[in-house]
């Protein structure tokens, strides 16, 4: 469970000791957005648009799995954050490549459903991180803090719709799966990714590298 932060003294030594004794909390961060989800609040009632969203966060069935993992809702994207050890102690999608599948594979199965207007469309980043912890600022929540959590929510400004962000650190976690399958790189969902970019991101003190899959 996450540290309560939490001190009325501004200049609290016991809470700088508390800060400075965190243990780091290595894992991936996803951003999952539903795309034009509020354009479509102004064409029609909620009836309609509610129905969709509702449709959209079922099909969506891999959050079943991580329910303790989902940190935060924001209108309609929320953001997961699944530690090593959590992620590693699951029977299913228990590694870096078959997180990934996972999530491609729903939103190829949302794009390419045979009914029409079941759902919307989504957008997704995904990052290894290395610089968290698991902290709150709000008694009983949990939650985490650092500049790769920071990082992750920038990568969203990459995404489109049915485009899944890939930091290059997630990228490098995959290829350690792939291998140790012995698959080939472009293994799967690997088929449709792009190269490498390197960007500049607002706040970040350096160019990022990234790559992004379209389904």
């Amino acid at each position: 469970m996450a540290t309560f932060i939490h001190d009325k003294n501004p200049n609290s030594k016991e809470l700088e000791k508390v800060l400075e004794e965190l243990p780091k909390c290595p894992g991936v961060c996803i951003f999952i957005d539903i795309v034009d989800s509020t354009k479509i609040k102004y064409s029609v009632d909620i009836k309609e648009w509610g129905k969709k969203l509702n449709n959209t966060f079922n099909f969506i069935s891999f959050l079943n799995d991580f329910p303790d993992n989902v940190v935060k809702g924001i209108g309609d994207e929320i953001m997961l954050y699944i530690p090593d050890k959590d992620l590693k102690a699951k029977s299913s999608y228990n590694d870096y490549y078959s997180l990934l599948e996972e999530i491609y594979a729903t939103f190829d199965n949302i794009k390419n459903f045979p009914i029409d207007n079941l759902f919307l469309n989504c957008k997704a980043a995904i990052h290894y991180c290395t610089e968290v912890y698991n902290i709150t600022y709000f008694e009983g929540a949990n939650d985490y803090y650092g500049k790769d959590i920071d990082l992750s929510a920038r990568f969203m400004s990459k995404s489109r719709t049915n485009r899944i962000v890939i930091s290059e650190k997630f990228y490098e976690k995959i290829l350690e799966d792939v291998r140790a399958q012995k698959n080939p790189e472009k293994h799967g969902c690997l088929k449709h990714i792009s190269e490498k970019f390197i960007e500049d991101f607002k706040g970040i003190p350096e160019y990022i590298p990234f790559r992004v899959i379209d389904v």
